[in-house]
């Protein structure tokens, strides 16, 4: 993360949107977190009207109650998720706007030997492919990101509170994931490096080719430059395939650990039920919704740890200009 604390001055510029977006995303996932619970509690109600415990006219006003609260809780969760994408995806591209404008001006600053020396093509893949990565980190990460931490924060909450000895059976499977996430990641911020190098070779080729075609007709080459592009496409499609062989080890892994989560809250909630340590049937309910919530959070986080690593490889090759002196 070393090369992209340069654009922690842009976070400090938008620090009050940032801030306001964090405090929605805190809000969008407590109201969220209300439906578990409320689900819980109507199969409970369901379950003791069944067993005789609970008079039918009572029963449907617990019943007609969570409903209406259940549908209040998703309508609110639902618009502050719509502020939440609005204001943290708009700061990233008022920053990706910036960005490109600081890349842009010192192009203007270097001197002609520095252009001597670099490409066009790739000075072109820095100022848009590379500063487009760098966009991805400020907003999507950041946001899914600060999803992930509130949502698992509310809920280990609420389902500490509610039964301790279940909640850790749920979340055994994590530590499994922490490891398998921090390996991979090293991989993909190795193989990301490789394939910006190579997309930049790519635009330079590319740009060079239609800058020269008047040349590249003169002296009937065409097939030369085909053949060349051909062999540079194809090593390029070959490091994209390598980095994709490693991100998608991300999604299988997620959802194997999360079925596990499942299979332990039914099996071990399940005997507690039944040996009387958890009282309410709707619990169980209650916590395959929290595990399958967790889902999404714990599946993003691998994409997360992606665009964080492919970022961090562009913002080091377009520091790499930025600290360039005329």
């Amino acid at each position: 993360m070393k090369e992209l604390q340069h654009i922690n001055k842009y976070f400090y510029k938008y620090r009050f949107s940032i801030l306001f977006g964090v405090l929605i995303t805190i809000g969008a996932k407590i109201f969220a977190l209300f439906t578990p619970r409320l689900v819980g509690e109507s199969i409970t109600v369901i379950s003791q009207n069944i067993d005789g415990e609970l008079s039918d006219e009572l029963f449907r006003s617990e019943l007609f109650k969570n409903i209406l609260l259940l549908v209040g809780a998703t309508v609110i969760a639902g618009l502050l998720t719509f502020l939440m994408r609005q204001t943290i995806i708009k700061v990233s591209r008022l920053v990706e706007f910036d960005l490109k404008n600081e890349v842009y001006q010192q192009y203007q600053r270097l001197s002609l030997n520095f252009y001597k020396k670099n490409r066009t093509g790739d000075l072109m893949n820095r100022i848009s492919e590379d500063v487009g990565k760098v966009r991805m980190y400020v907003g999507p990460a950041i946001m899914y990101s600060l999803n992930m931490i509130t949502l698992f924060i509310v809920a280990m909450f609420y389902m500490f509170n509610k039964a301790p000895t279940l909640a850790w059976y749920t979340i055994l499977p994590l530590p499994i994931l922490s490891i398998t996430i921090y390996l991979l990641s090293k991989q993909i911020h190795k193989r990301s490096t490789i394939v910006q190098e190579y997309l930049s070779k790519l635009s330079t080729f590319t740009q060079e080719s239609f800058s020269g075609i008047s040349v590249i007709k003169a002296y009937g080459i065409e097939n030369r430059i085909n053949s060349a592009f051909l062999s540079l496409s194809n090593e390029n499609r070959q490091k994209q395939i390598h980095l994709t062989q490693v991100q998608a080890l991300f999604f299988p892994m997620m959802i194997l650990l999360i079925g596990i989560s499942n299979l332990l809250v039914i099996y071990v909630g399940g005997l507690q039920y039944i040996n009387g340590i958890i009282k309410d049937f709707g619990t169980i309910a209650e916590f395959i919704i929290y595990v399958n919530m967790l889902t999404w959070p714990v599946a993003v986080l691998g994409w997360v740890t992606s665009i964080i690593q492919q970022a961090e490889a562009s913002q080091k090759r377009i520091n790499e200009f930025l600290k360039e002196e005329p």
